[in-house]
């Protein structure tokens, strides 16, 4: 029997997985802390604290703990130690930074112990046998890290054995498939887990070309890791990048995330998008830019169109026509 007061980090997303896995602990009269990961291109996109993980942590009846990632995991997307997966997905390097994080928070909370809702198998580079074994040795949670839904097709925990949680209790869970897992939230009325969706966006072959493209010119960091999944991105002769806006969302976003430094571009006479031009740029590329904005407004292609250009510290208006489609899309990441 699992002894009652335990206290445990658990990795939660919001999706069925997590949800499930944290669940099962604390029915066992164990107190979860919800620990909930937030990419930069996500924090951007949040409009209040209510998310997927921080609705299903009410439903459950557990607190949680949100970190947004920062310049090391930057540093691991850059050049990850174990390598990438299928696109620019670095899933084991990924696993080890936030399983060191929770171990981190499991030491400051006094926990005994950090439980995922991975399952065996699962994943294809993450979740085998072997690359399970090597995140909880390089995470530094060998014997404390639990695998609630795969647990009784993995080595018994040190929690396990010495009966802080009722391994019985547990589940052997294996494969893509969530149909179980589902079944399983059914029966015990969990309602505000996310929908199994596409997966990690990293594993785009679209998104990933843009991180690659950050990648090999050296420019990837936590302003540009931030804005990565917002607008139209377009690498410019010269080198520089420009970021579009595809509607007003998008307008709004890139104008609070413009960097000092940056060009902040919108159309001044016709409706039409604000745009990010970052990097070293001469005029000509300035004047590329207003062009390539103006393509996007409302426009004619023979009318001439107003562009403020604004930085930090100073402001000028350009005056263009639309740069000609076949010219823009060869500029298109």
């Amino acid at each position: 029997m699992a002894k009652g007061g335990a206290r445990a980090i658990c990795l939660i997303s919001g999706g069925v997985d997590s949800s499930v896995a944290a669940l099962l602990l604390k029915e066992q009269g164990i107190e979860v802390i919800g620990l909930n990961f937030v990419l930069p291109f996500e924090e951007v996109f949040k409009i209040n604290s209510e998310t997927g993980a921080s609705r299903i942590a009410v439903e459950i009846g557990i607190e949680l703990r949100v970190k947004t990632m920062d310049d090391e995991y930057v540093r691991i997307l850059r050049n990850p130690p174990h390598g990438y997966g299928s696109q620019v997905n670095p899933c084991i390097d990924c696993h080890i930074y936030m399983l060191r994080t929770a171990r981190c928070l499991m030491q400051e909370e006094n926990a005994r112990f950090v439980a995922t809702g991975e399952v065996l198998g699962q994943r294809p580079m993450s979740q085998r046998a072997d690359a399970l074994k090597l995140i909880e040795r390089e995470s530094g949670l060998e014997g404390y890290l639990l695998r609630p839904l795969s647990a009784l097709l993995l080595e018994p925990t040190v929690t396990e054995m010495e009966g802080v949680v009722d391994r019985s209790k547990l589940l052997g869970i294996k494969g893509r498939s969530r149909k179980e897992i589902l079944a399983i939230a059914r029966s015990k009325n969990l309602k505000n887990f996310a929908s199994p969706a596409g997966g990690c966006l990293f594993t785009d072959p679209a998104f990933a070309k843009r991180v690659r493209d950050l990648i090999d010119h050296n420019s990837l960091g936590l302003p540009e890791l931030r804005r990565l999944a917002i607008g139209r991105h377009l690498r410019l002769p010269g080198k520089s990048k420009l970021i579009v806006g595809r509607n007003e969302k998008e307008n709004g976003l890139l104008a609070r995330v413009v960097e000092p430094e940056e060009c902040l571009l919108r159309t001044s006479d016709v409706p039409g998008p604000t745009a990010i031009l970052a990097g070293r740029h001469a005029q000509d590329e300035v004047r590329l830019a207003a062009a390539i904005v103006a393509r996007y407004s409302d426009a004619s292609m023979d009318q001439s169109v107003r562009i403020e250009v604004r930085t930090s510290q100073t402001s000028c208006e350009l005056i263009t026509t639309p740069l000609p489609e076949d010219r823009v899309s060869e500029l298109v990441i």
